[in-house]
């Protein structure tokens, strides 16, 4: 009988040590790094769009998480942050990191470029926006997107260029390219 592989963030960050005093803890830890591991995956740069980010998918969040007490304020994921142990942190990360790239290997990874809808403005001379996406399709999980300067059919020679976030992934994978 195969495993099943430990893909979750809590699967990973559950062996990191609580800093919190016992009669203090109102969010569950896991809960706490996994909000804020999804919320700056999605862009957001602060505690307080942290937080802002766990109340607009709080309902999303709910399904896997406890949130027993609701999404933590912003000073509860600096407090928590600020005491948590980095070398566990670090060690934490980067196991579930290599999880999801093994999750990947031998994989077709899809990669296709999109123009952003009404990401123009004629009035000021702004361009619409154009991403390029690398998606896994067995994991169902997108590995990486660009915003590259001008729509092109050469997506290839996009996809090959240094930073793209998914190249790390691409060397153990099947790429499609659309």
């Amino acid at each position: 009988m195969k495993l099943k592989p430990k893909i979750t963030i809590a699967d990973h960050f559950d062996l990191i040590e609580d800093p919190r005093i016992e009669r203090t803890k109102l969010h569950d830890l896991n809960d706490i790094i996994t909000i804020a591991i999804c919320a700056v995956v999605c862009g957001s740069e602060t505690w307080v769009d942290i937080q802002e980010y766990g109340k607009s998918k709080q309902k999303w969040l709910k399904k896997f998480l406890k949130l027993s007490n609701g999404i933590p304020s912003h000073d509860t994921f600096s407090r928590v942050f600020t005491r948590i142990n980095p070398e566990q942190f670090q060690r934490s990360f980067i196991n579930w990191i290599q999880s999801i790239s093994n999750l990947t290997e031998g994989e077709i990874v899809a990669v296709d470029g999109k123009t952003l809808r009404h990401s123009y403005d004629k009035g000021k001379d702004k361009a619409a926006i154009h991403m390029i996406s690398a998606w896994a399709t067995n994991a169902r999980l997108v590995l990486g997107q660009l915003k590259v300067d001008e729509k092109s059919n050469e997506i290839s020679e996009k996809f090959a260029r240094p930073g793209f976030p998914a190249q790390n992934f691409s060397r153990h994978s099947n790429s499609r390219i659309d």
